[in-house]
């Protein structure tokens, strides 16, 4: 199962604005920089939580069989589409009575076929994320992205001997404790 983000959160209105803010920073010179780092820190939340954070588009692909399955992306909040992908990589949508589509609780998705298929891939399309915008965003998450971000911005020129005491950390603990009550915690 591939999954692929096709319409990113956009990270450079007021999530730029508050890292600037939090920076000290006046001057655009460093804007393009900044968006990068806040879009590195979003896929590290991500990453950490189990959940995206910022509504996005995305498309898992699926084999075309038989059954249900999950999607592996959550919180879902919207199915966009249902197409199957064919041998030349043209789309066709797929019809409607041939699938089931459900989100339960806390986002979780599951489609389910009504025939049994053909094996060939299916791309299905879905808008995630805990929030619709930057500002509905938990602030616990919103402020461990933006330290992060401020965090790795700071980083960035210092020597090494002066950098952190945790080299290759992905995120400082202040961080982490910030997001680890949104983290998805599976049983095996």
């Amino acid at each position: 199962m591939r999954r692929t983000i096709v319409q990113p959160a956009s990270l450079a209105g007021e999530p730029l604005g508050e890292l600037k803010s939090w920076l000290g920073i006046t001057r655009p010179a460093d804007d393009t920089m900044l968006v990068a780092l806040l879009e590195a820190s979003h896929a590290l939340c991500e990453a950490f939580t189990g959940r995206v954070p910022l509504a996005q588009l995305v498309e898992e692909e699926l084999p075309f069989l038989g059954g249900a399955h999950d999607l592996a992306v959550e919180p879902v909040r919207a199915l966009v589409s249902v197409e199957e992908i064919a041998d030349d990589a043209t789309r066709l949508p797929l019809a409607g009575e041939d699938y089931d589509f459900a989100i339960a609780a806390g986002g979780r998705a599951r489609i389910s076929f009504s025939s049994r298929g053909d094996g060939r891939t299916l791309a299905v399309r879905v808008e995630a994320g805990i929030a619709a915008d930057w500002a509905s965003l938990p602030p616990p998450l919103r402020q461990g992205i933006i330290r992060l971000a401020a965090h790795h911005f700071r980083e960035r020129d210092r020597p090494a001997e002066a950098r952190s005491a945790q080299a290759g950390v992905a995120a400082p603990a202040s961080v982490t404790a910030l997001w680890l009550p949104w983290r998805v915690r599976k049983l095996a």
